[in-house]
C-alpha cells in the first residue's frame, strides 16, 4: 500500500465550511436586523466571565479475554485496579474475544466465556454507567485499523515478542496460525483505535506496549505532520503515544504449582489458579495442595516457591 493511500484512508475528508448553499457569505436580511438589535453586552461574552471549559480526562484502555475462567491473577492485577480507575479517568474496559482465538478454541465455550467475563466485570465493581464495557468483535474499527497497521509493521519487530517465541515453541510450528504472531498488532490497535493516554500492564505486557509506542511514532512519523497536510491529511500526529500505568503491587500473581510461571487461565491444571467462581471448598483444597518452600516454619527466602504465596 502506497503511503499515498494509506494517508488518505487514515485522514479524515475536510469538513465543509457551509451546506446551507448561501453564496458570498452574505446572511440573510433577518439575521442582520437581529444582529442589530442585540447589544454589544449580549452578543459577545466577557474572557472573564465565560466559563473555563472542563478539563479532560485521560483515556485508559484495557481488557482480559473470555479464556478459561477470570482467576485471582486477574482479579488483583486488573480488574481490581479497574474499579479504582474509573473514578479518575475515561474508561474502557472490553472482552477481548479476538484475542482469544489466535489458539484453538471451542466457539460455543467462547461465546458462553465472553457473557460470563462481562458479568464477571458488573459483579467486580465496574459501574457501566463511569466506564464503558463491550466486547471487542462488536467493534469492526479493531480489525480494520490492524490491518493498516500491519502494512507499517516491520516483521522484524513481531519476531522479537517474547510471548510469540514461548507459545510458539510449546503449540509447535506446525500449530502456530500468523494470528499469533500479529497479536501484538491487534494489541495496537486496541489501544490506538480509542487515543488512549494511558494502559494498565503486567510486568509480562511491557514488551507488547513498547511496540504500540513504537508503531505509534512510525505511523505519525510517515503519515503525520506537514507533508501530508498539504496533501488534504489534516497533519500533525494521527495517533497518541500511550503510557504504561503499571499498579504498584498485585500486578504479577504467580501461579500455585510453579513460582516462576505467571497464574494463567491457559494452563494445563486447574490447581494453579483460584478461579473467582471456585466455591470456598475448592480454594482451600487448591491452597493446601501448592508448591511451597521446603524449609520448615515462616522464613523469609528469596525462592520463587516461597514468593509466590507471601
Amino acid at each position: 500500500m502506497s503511503r499515498a493511500l494509506l494517508s488518505h484512508i487514515l485522514h479524515r475528508p475536510p469538513l465543509l465550511a457551509s451546506r446551507s448553499g448561501v453564496r458570498g457569505g452574505a446572511l440573510p436580511s433577518r439575521l442582520c436586523a437581529l444582529r442589530l438589535n442585540c447589544s454589544a453586552a449580549e452578543a459577545t461574552a466577557s474572557a472573564d466571565e465565560a466559563p473555563a471549559p472542563p478539563a479532560r480526562k485521560k483515556r485508559v484502555v484495557s481488557g482480559v479475554q473470555p479464556t478459561g475462567m477470570v482467576h485471582l491473577g486477574n482479579y488483583l492485577g486488573a480488574i481490581k485496579n479497574w474499579v479504582a480507575l474509573q473514578d479518575l479517568y475515561e474508561t474502557f474496559f472490553f472482552i477481548v474475544d479476538l484475542h482469544a482465538i489466535t489458539l484453538p478454541y471451542d466457539a460455543p465455550e467462547l461465546s458462553k466465556a465472553t457473557r460470563s467475563t462481562a458479568a464477571i466485570y458488573l459483579a467486580c465493581g465496574i459501574d457501566s454507567s463511569k466506564a464503558s464495557i463491550f466486547v471487542q468483535s462488536h467493534v469492526r474499527a479493531h480489525i480494520e485499523l490492524m490491518w493498516l497497521l500491519s502494512s507499517s509493521t516491520p516483521i522484524g519487530w513481531l519476531n522479537k515478542m517474547i510471548q510469540f517465541k514461548e507459545k510458539s515453541r510449546k503449540a509447535g510450528n506446525e500449530n502456530v496460525g500468523v494470528a499469533l504472531l500479529t497479536y501484538p498488532v491487534l494489541m495496537a490497535s486496541d489501544i490506538l483505535l480509542y487515543q488512549s493516554d494511558l494502559v494498565p500492564v503486567g510486568e509480562d505486557q511491557t514488551q507488547h506496549l513498547e511496540l504500540t509506542r513504537e508503531i505509534s511514532e512510525r505511523v505519525n512519523n510517515l503519515y503525520g505532520g506537514r507533508k501530508w497536510k498539504k496533501l488534504g491529511g489534516r497533519g500533525g500526529s494521527l495517533f497518541k503515544v500511550p503510557e504504561a500505568l503499571i499498579p504498584p503491587a498485585g500486578a504479577r500473581v504467580m501461579s500455585l504449582t510453579d513460582g516462576l510461571s505467571k497464574m494463567s487461565k491457559s494452563a494445563p491444571s486447574d490447581l494453579s489458579r483460584i478461579n473467582l467462581l471456585d466455591p470456598k471448598d475448592v480454594i482451600v483444597n487448591k491452597i493446601k495442595r501448592c508448591k511451597t518452600d521446603s524449609l520448615p516454619g515462616c522464613v523469609a527466602s528469596p525462592s520463587p516457591s516461597h514468593r509466590n504465596l507471601s
